[in-house]
């Protein structure tokens, strides 16, 4: 049981921990910076001069404080951003790098349901989804009292811990875009830019009378400042972002089942 769940997982460490070390070094950066910019940041002065289309796209609330800085600099342009166009990418090669490549035909001869391939499949993404959030909470901690500026153990634990169901959402964008589209090529594109339309989506609509319509992305489901700064966890966001992988994943089986490859 669970061949395909294993040998992808297996395949998935090198990615792993390239990605963690990407995101370790990332991290480590932005809070070795903080302390040097810290008087520009006085009553966001250096926030004030900010458009503001960008700390509205960016959900910039202030840079005050270290939270505040690491809510903006990492966790919107890092986790929001960038790991979920990455793992829309890395899920949109899933089905569709084996049919571009004429090896799903080989697998599809196995004694195997196609709704268990793409399932297990998918399921190995988690590997370096867990990996890099489960790594880098101690970098933080310990960064942070590097420079005298201690976070919230509780808070960044939480912060990597709901930021899990985004990604698995985002991936689950990539994974449906991996049934439709034969071309592995095409398929990531069109993940890669469904996901950030979803981004621009929620960020530019909020407050507007369409501001119901951001409610089909999933970074409206994940809010680092929320729990940087606020201390707030929105469990029912993350059960949302969780049915929405869990629809995506089901949408992307009825789909995988019924076309011919």
């Amino acid at each position: 049981m669970l061949e395909f769940l294993r040998y992808d997982g297996r395949k998935r460490l090198t990615e792993s921990a390239s990605l963690t070390v990407g995101m370790a070094l990332l991290a480590a950066m932005i809070l070795w910076v903080y302390p040097s910019f810290r008087a520009s940041f006085a009553a966001d002065e250096l926030l004030a001069a900010y458009p503001q289309q960008l700390i509205r796209l960016f959900d910039v609330e202030t840079m005050t404080s270290l939270e505040g800085f690491l809510a903006f600099e990492l966790y919107v342009f890092g986790w929001v951003i960038l790991l979920g166009l990455y793992f829309a990418y890395s899920g949109a090669g899933v089905i569709a790098d084996d049919v571009d490549r004429g090896r799903m035909d080989t697998l599809l001869a196995m004694p195997v349901s196609r709704r268990r391939l793409l399932a297990e499949k998918f399921a190995a993404l988690g590997v370096p989804i867990v990996t890099v959030n489960v790594v880098l909470p101690p970098v933080m901690l310990v960064g942070s009292r590097l420079i005298d500026e201690p976070l919230s153990i509780a808070d960044v634990f939480v912060v990597h811990l709901l930021s899990i169901p985004y990604l698995f959402a985002c991936a689950g964008i990539g994974i449906l875009c991996s049934v439709v589209f034969d071309r592995a090529s095409i398929a990531q594109r069109v993940a890669i830019g469904a996901t950030f339309g979803l981004f621009l989506l929620e960020s530019l609509l909020e407050g507007t009378a369409y501001e119901v319509l951001g409610a089909l992305a999933p970074m409206r489901y994940f809010d680092p400042n929320e729990i940087l700064l606020e201390g707030t966890y929105d469990l029912v966001g993350a059960a949302i972002g969780i049915l929405m992988t869990l629809l995506l994943l089901g949408v992307s089986q009825f789909w995988f089942t019924r076309r011919d490859i």
